[in-house]
Parts: C-alpha cells; sequence; structure tokens
C-alpha cells in the first residue's frame, strides 16, 4: 500500500517512526514533510497529505501534530478527505469500517510510540464496510459539494 505521511515540528520524530516502520512492513511511504523539527505549519502538510490521497498518488494517509486535531481539523478541509484522530485501536477500526476515513492523525503529546502500531495496524488492514454506512459518507460527500446535508 502506498501511504502518505506529514508532520509539524511536533510530530516530526513520530512520523519519522511511523514512516520507518511502514518502509519495514513493506509500505511505498510519501513523505510529504516537515523534514525536519524547525517550527512549521501543520496546514501545509495535511494539505499535501490531503491531496496526495485525493489524487491516487496514495491510498491512505497519516498525519501528526502535537494534538493531531489541527491536522484532522485542516485535512478535513480537503474535498474527499475523511481524517479521524487516532486514539485507540478500536476507534481507528471504526473510522474505517464506519466512516471510510482515508486519513489518521496522532497527537505525538499524547500517544506514546507503542500504542502507535495497533491503530496503524487497524488502520491499514480495515476494510469500509458500505452499506448503512455508504449512506452516510455520501451525505459528507454531498456537504463538501455543497448540495445537501
Amino acid at each position: 500500500m502506498r501511504i502518505a505521511i506529514g508532520a509539524d515540528h511536533a510530530g516530526f520524530a513520530l512520523k519519522e517512526q511511523i514512516g520507518e516502520s511502514l518502509r519495514q512492513d513493506g509500505h511505498d511511504v510519501v513523505d510529504c514533510g516537515a523534514y525536519n523539527a524547525l517550527p512549521s505549519d501543520y496546514p501545509e502538510y495535511a494539505a499535501a497529505v490531503g491531496r496526495a490521497v485525493t489524487s491516487g498518488k496514495a491510498d491512505r494517509g497519516i498525519l501528526v501534530c502535537g494534538t493531531g486535531l489541527g491536522m484532522s481539523m485542516a485535512a478535513n478541509k480537503v474535498p474527499g478527505i475523511r481524517a479521524a484522530v487516532g486514539v485507540s485501536p478500536v476507534e481507528v477500526r471504526l473510522a474505517r469500517a464506519h466512516n471510510d476515513a482515508n486519513v489518521l492523525t496522532f497527537g505525538a503529546r499524547f500517544v506514546k510510540p507503542g500504542e502507535v502500531a495497533p491503530m496503524v495496524d487497524a488502520f491499514l488492514h480495515t476494510s469500509f464496510e458500505g452499506g448503512r454506512h455508504a449512506v452516510r459518507v455520501n451525505m459528507i460527500t454531498a456537504m463538501e459539494q455543497g448540495t445537501k446535508a
């Protein structure tokens, strides 16, 4: 699978760890920055990862900032992105299965490195269930397009 990753300065170290783990697992990693821990602006990386996913250059995206919240908010402004903050493997699995989340965000200040791997695994290996959930995802898409809620 091709995974786009990105982080601001607060998430840089965790992004690097995630990227290395993904590569070791045989995934193709598209690193959208930041490329160091110098102060940077998270919306830039959220947009880059979001565009990589929606353009088909990546199958999924992973973003890291201090809380995971800013990245999620910014990524969700890219039409077609459904970003969810990773809190637990169960929530990540449900975000994929029920919401077809295509970007996962982490708060580097709130997750321990050992907690990340099970959430990344759930994100990459859970399929969207479709069915009644597809109706709701289609409603989100219509909201993005300004046609319905």
